[in-house]
């Protein structure tokens, strides 16, 4: 089956410094032929070049220029420069008129409750635009939004826009995956969970919360789920409806499992061929309409 990948990067040139190396389109599509990928949808880093933007080049209009250039293969995500929030709605009212599929990956170094972060998901549920995020322990901590342990603003944030799909990604987000994940030091919270699974707050959240999804990407993802062999299937078959296969590949570095793991689970019959079809395509095709 080929797959539907919700969360890549690439950008309009390679760079091909050791440190920053990245796909341009072209590269893109053949490491998505190369792991069965048919479409995928291209992370934003920002609106302008010299706020946010990664190596390369990969703001809206960078994304915008090369999904126009492969429709068939790639579309792409919005994001936002953490300006002016009185103009958010009709900036990413601009975007998705130009053809953004979602925002993301939401990077915004400030608590989830701040004013600005609040205004952007207000116009992204108006607008039907899903949010992915990617999250920080604390502002200047690390890139992303920001959370307490346990994940209090997350929450609250879900509750107050309950029709805006939140796609939550990046290690401070599956971490809480187990009820004994670090709660204190901001350099554990940010790192990889190890051993059986004691469910936590990502799972009550899931059963609480009909918005809350889930972005399957990089090695955060694959940890939560590969981590405890009988939980990580005891979770997606539950809750397979709102999971999104995706890489968050940048080069040919960033190789991960899952995609053949999933496979592998569907293969022995540890995994629904109904929930192994939704996270791998039809949620994608259901959430951003590939």
């Amino acid at each position: 089956m080929l797959k539907l990948d919700t969360h890549v990067h690439c950008a309009l040139y390679r760079e091909e410094s050791a440190e920053k190396r990245v796909y341009d389109a072209a590269g893109m599509l053949r490491h998505m032929d190369a792991i069965g990928v048919e479409k995928a949808v291209l992370m934003s880093s920002g609106e302008t070049p010299n706020l946010q933007s990664g190596p390369g080049e990969s703001h809206n209009a960078a994304c915008r220029a090369m999904a126009e250039s492969h429709p068939n293969r790639l579309v792409w995500m919005c994001n936002l420069d953490p300006v002016s929030p009185e103009t958010v709605y009709d900036r990413l009212a601009t975007c998705k008129e130009a053809g953004a599929v979602g925002i993301g990956e939401l990077m915004i170094n400030r608590w989830i409750d701040d004013p600005l972060l609040w205004a952007v998901f207000a116009a992204a549920e108006t607008l039907r635009l899903p949010v992915t995020f990617h999250m920080s322990p604390e502002p200047g901590y690390s890139y992303g939004i920001c959370d307490r342990a346990g994940l209090p603003l997350l929450e609250r944030a879900l509750q107050t826009f309950p029709a805006l799909k939140f796609v939550g990604h990046s290690q401070v987000f599956w971490l809480e995956i187990s009820a004994d994940c670090p709660r204190e030091d901001n350099k554990a919270r940010s790192g990889y969970g190890t051993g059986p699974v004691i469910p936590g707050r990502v799972e009550e959240l899931m059963r609480r919360y009909p918005n809350l999804y889930c972005d399957l990407s990089a090695g955060s993802a694959s940890c939560a789920m590969m981590r405890d062999e009988a939980y990580g299937p005891y979770f997606m078959e539950n809750f397979h409806d709102r999971l999104l296969y995706a890489t968050d590949t940048i080069n040919e570095k960033t190789l991960f499992p899952l995609g053949d793991w999933l496979d592998t689970l569907a293969a022995e019959g540890k995994l629904s061929a109904k929930a192994h079809a939704a996270i791998c395509r039809e949620n994608a095709q259901r959430v951003y309409g590939l």
